[in-house]
């Protein structure tokens, strides 16, 4: 079968990637998506209608990636969070069912196997039940993951006994603040939506992780050797990396508000690595006393600072503060992060070390400063102090409660002028490497792509 290019060709091996409808669950599986349309794949990228409502999927013309939505809509009242996921996967199942039903009867080019996003395990049984493989794909890092299917096991429980140590085969000695907090207002229900993505992935032919093997070594050795694991990672666009593929300067998701294009401008007019960068992801909601330390700190520290407060957190900022410290920072709802990361006046990162963000950083070789919030955020930030040592784990006060300024201070300019740059840049470059020509993320997609091909002749 002749291999088409990333700007056409004949391609009839089809792969379906099913996305769950959130931004942080859809940037990496785009991003997949595109690197298995570059080596000759026919790929559709499925996820639910509700997306529409707040982002917008914005792909180059020269990727034949085809986009396609199911309904999520659901009749039922909705009054706990359980009930939501309950909803959410009766809805479904169904639309999906009856969305591969027609793929399968109707299409020219019948999909030959659907990657399906992990925490949405009932997906691989519609699929198999229509007699169409199925494999999972894991957003969150492999350590996380095998901490997870731990739980899921029986083998740990989560929370730990607090001081107590934790042995885990393949892992670091962890204590029990490095596992994945779940807030006990939304444990339960949390925790089993996490664990959950292990019910029925060790029968798959393939299981994906946004990781690169010399990230996690151990780690992926150890659950290689067990299951069907192929990193695929670090999932972000092309062009921050190998530069491979065409006009890849962004995952592809835009929201419908328009972003503010003031911080690239901003940032142009600052000193090389002279920034503080600030930002908690889509979902951390801050609390008070927490902003009200950071806004201390970057009012007395006097470093240069950027900061990305969504319009729902800005009446937590003191009165004034925007106004008395636009000489050296600037306040924005929402930014490229790459853009803002990749730009040479970024010196560090303030993060809650959401994957996704780490790996941004970790492929821009910026240095982070982890305030973790919850689930895998704790395990990040013990890996990105202790493992990677690409920045520093922020102590929390006594009550554990928030960071005080003091140590936000110290931390940031220890990663400003400590090792952790350095070994930023070491990152940056194995990260481009694992997605390069012939590393081992590439021969990973490449040996996936291959196999699909021969069972479509």
């Amino acid at each position: 079968m002749e291999k088409a290019t990333a700007n056409g060709g004949r391609r009839s091996s089809h792969v379906l990637l099913f996305a769950y409808p959130m931004h942080g669950h859809m940037s990496p599986m785009l991003q997949f998506a595109k690197r298995l349309a570059s080596k000759g794949l026919l790929v559709t990228f499925l996820t639910t209608s509700s997306v529409t409502e707040s982002l917008q999927i914005d792909l180059p013309p020269s990727y034949p990636i085809h986009l396609r939505f199911i309904s999520d809509f659901h009749t039922e009242v909705i009054e706990t969070l359980k009930q939501r996921h309950e909803a959410f996967a009766a809805a479904v199942s169904r639309s999906l069912g009856e969305f591969l039903d027609g793929a399968l009867i109707n299409g020219d080019h019948p999909p030959r196997l659907m990657v399906f996003d992990s925490v949405m395990p009932w997906a691989m049984e519609v699929a198999r039940s229509r007699g169409l493989e199925a494999a999972p794909f894991f957003t969150e890092s492999a350590a996380v993951n095998h901490i997870l299917n731990q739980v899921y096991e029986g083998s740990l429980s989560i929370p730990a006994p607090e001081n107590a140590a934790v042995s885990i085969p393949s892992l670091p000695n962890l204590e029990a603040e490095d596992l994945p907090y779940f807030p006990s207002v939304i444990r339960e229900v949390t925790l089993e939506f996490m664990t959950r993505q292990f019910s029925s992935f060790k029968d798959a032919k393939w299981i994906f992780i946004n990781t690169f093997d010399q990230l996690e070594p151990q780690i992926v050795n150890w659950m290689g050797e067990r299951w069907p694991i192929k990193t695929v990672g670090p999932t972000v666009p092309s062009a921050y990396l190998d530069g491979r593929l065409e006009k890849d300067k962004t995952y592809g998701l835009k929201r419908q508000k328009p972003e503010d294009g003031r911080a690239v401008e901003w940032l142009d007019s600052k000193e090389t690595a002279s920034v503080v960068y600030i930002s908690f992801g889509s979902l951390v909601m801050l609390a008070e006393k927490q902003v009200k330390e950071l806004t201390n700190f970057l009012t007395e520290s006097g470093l240069p600072f950027l900061w990305v407060l969504r319009e729902s957190e800005m009446e937590k900022l003191p009165e004034n503060f925007i106004q008395e410290t636009s000489g050296k920072g600037l306040v924005v709802n929402w930014c490229s992060q790459l853009e803002v990361l990749s730009h040479k006046a970024v010196g560090c990162f303030v993060t809650h070390g959401g994957w996704n963000s780490t790996l941004e950083a970790l492929s821009s070789g910026v240095p982070m400063v982890a305030v973790p919030q919850w689930i895998d955020q704790t395990t990040n930030a013990k890996f990105i102090a202790d493992v990677w040592e690409i920045g520093v784990r922020v102590k929390l006060n006594e009550k554990h409660e928030i960071a005080t300024k003091d140590e936000l201070e110290a931390s940031i300019r220890q990663v400003i002028e400590g090792r952790e740059k350095k070994n930023s840049i070491k990152w940056r470059k194995l990260a481009k490497e694992a997605v390069d020509e012939g590393g081992s993320s590439d021969k990973n997609i490449e040996d996936f792509a291959k196999t699909i091909m021969l069972l479509s002749n």
